[in-house]
């Protein structure tokens, strides 16, 4: 691992331990206090190996105060479908379309023979799927993505 990788690692840590710290975030500005600002900000959160009870706000013994205030704030996910592999399960989170339709039947280059060239299994996300960056992009959002597709 180069040095430019591990600092990037280094701060993706760091931020990630310092939102499991012991003190609660403070209360931050709505978008109603600016009424040029209608539209509310999204933080949308995406983590590997991250189970259900993890967090304290779904019932961890670990303390997770400020992603669970991050949590009751806004909205909580408690029902989804996750393929056997990141990117399929990726694909569908962003798209919203099942990961076969959204191209992503399978990892990235983990296809058998007989799935070259079938539709559903093209190992790309398809350009006539709209993934939430997209949709809210012609909302006006402006959106910014870190870390692994």
């Amino acid at each position: 691992m180069n040095s430019k990788s591990r600092l990037i690692a280094g701060l993706v840590i760091g931020i990630t331990l310092s939102a499991c710290g012991e003190t609660p975030a403070p209360d931050v500005a709505t978008a109603q206090d600016d009424p040029e600002q209608k539209q509310p900000n999204i933080l949308f959160i995406v983590a590997d190996d991250l189970g259900y009870t993890d967090l304290g706000v779904y019932g961890s013994e670990i303390e997770t105060p400020n992603l669970d205030k991050l949590a009751t704030d806004g909205v909580m996910f408690k029902n989804f479908y996750a393929a056997p592999t990141c990117s399929p399960t990726r694909a569908m989170l962003l798209s919203g379309v099942d990961n076969h339709p959204a191209g992503m039947g399978s990892m990235y280059r983990e296809i058998s023979p007989n799935q070259v060239g079938q539709r559903g299994y093209e190992e790309h996300l398809h350009s006539r799927v709209a993934t939430i960056a997209e949709v809210l992009g012609d909302a006006g959002y402006h959106t910014y993505m870190t870390g692994k597709w």
